[in-house]
């Protein structure tokens, strides 16, 4: 083999090695169905988990309506669109009070 060829060979292959790290490194997103924790959008009883500072461990448990402790799985879209968010946070969501 030729020198330029050893040399195209390694090239293309650190290319696709940093290639493929680049793909591993890459920040995780939520995808369009991909279901997320949308806090400050159930009622009480119908959430579907907890955050520990919400004082209970799990489903249907939340005692206070639209609390930022608690959360329902949703998509990203439908959360925004519900006006939740995707941390949890102290308080209820003022914007579902109000309804």
């Amino acid at each position: 083999m030729s020198n330029t060829r050893i040399t195209a060979l390694t090239l293309g292959a650190a290319f696709a090695g940093a290639l493929s790290l680049a793909a591993i490194a890459a920040p995780a997103h939520a995808a369009d169905g991909e279901k997320v924790k949308c806090y400050g959008v159930s009622k009480a009883g119908e959430n579907d988990c907890a955050n520990k500072a919400a004082g209970h461990s799990c489903a249907t448990q939340s005692k206070v309506d639209y609390s930022g402790q608690d959360f329902k799985a949703m998509t990203k879209q439908a959360c925004m669109a519900a006006g939740g968010a995707e941390t949890a946070y102290d308080g209820t969501n003022p914007a579902k009070a109000k309804k």
